[in-house]
């Protein structure tokens, strides 16, 4: 695998993806019960954004400063405060200088006992997560194909738990090979809650994706959509998907709020929006 998420980190797809995850983990925490977060694709954990990847894109300056530099209405704040305490864990000092992954996010707000498993493919990048993560309690960092890992992980010993998938989508069959990961996944962590991160880059692709997915079974679902702009030759990515099985229950509502929020910050025009929706209910 060649992807390097240096170039992309703190992007805007990186902050509607992350808002959820940080949601998430506040309502697991809401029970005494341990948890376990399992992370497929951890990625580095931490990105330098002085980096020449970093300023080779300039991404993260259209997504997360962008939100950084917002004065956000007081109850967007409140559900915004989880994610955003996560990305200053990592800033000592105000400056923005790094942008966390998504383990680092994870970590940084789940509880002592609370366990994270890190699991990244590519050489360079397990190396740097295993230093990141290294000092962290309760944290293990592992090689593996992120489908391998679906299959080894699964079902975590405290039976309660988050699984966040979130490919590089590299390859062509990458949305089959991910229907695929999640049969396998609810066939072994049915009442687990799966967060999965994809590209809206073919409508028709994603469309078919999530009712491939729906037609798994699992009757608690959330589809979360977002675009900044039209798709635009040479603009890169417009629009990024979050699939969730077996949200929490107050997710949705949430979302109604911060999601146009976040296409009011991040959005660069005409195509700018949002959708939020259940493909699990009865038509």
């Amino acid at each position: 695998m060649n992807y390097r998420h240096a170039y992309h980190a703190g992007n805007f797809a990186d902050v509607v993806k992350h808002v959820i995850l940080a949601r998430v983990l506040t309502y697991m925490k809401l029970k005494p019960q341990p948890f376990r977060v399992i992370d497929t694709h951890a990625g580095a954990g931490r990105y330098d954004l002085t980096s020449l990847e970093a300023g080779k894109t300039g991404e993260w300056q259209d997504g997360i400063a962008r939100v950084l530099d917002g004065e956000a209405p007081a109850g967007i704040q409140e559900l915004l405060a989880p994610y955003l305490d996560a990305v200053a864990s990592v800033n000592i000092g105000g400056a923005m200088t790094f942008y966390p992954g998504s383990p680092v996010i994870a970590r940084h707000l789940m509880r002592p006992g609370d366990q994270l498993v890190a699991n990244e493919l590519h050489p360079e990048d397990f190396a740097l997560l295993k230093a990141e993560l290294r000092r962290l309690p309760d944290s293990r960092v592992m090689n593996l194909d992120a489908y391998v890992a679906v299959k080894a992980l699964l079902p975590p010993p405290e039976r309660r738990g988050v699984v966040l998938i979130d490919p590089p989508f590299e390859q062509t069959n990458e949305f089959q090979q991910l229907v695929d990961a999640i049969a396998n996944g609810l066939q072994r962590f049915a009442n687990g809650v799966f967060i999965i991160w994809y590209p809206v880059k073919d409508q028709a692709a994603a469309n078919r994706f999530v009712r491939d997915v729906t037609a798994l079974g699992c009757r608690k679902m959330l589809d979360v959509r977002m675009a900044i702009a039209e798709p635009f030759a040479g603009l890169g990515l417009t629009e990024t998907g979050v699939l969730l099985l077996n949200p929490p229950y107050a997710l949705k509502a949430e979302l109604e709020q911060l999601v146009p929020y976040l296409v009011s910050r991040l959005g660069e025009g005409r195509g700018a929006g949002f959708s939020l929706s259940d493909p699990a209910a009865a038509p």
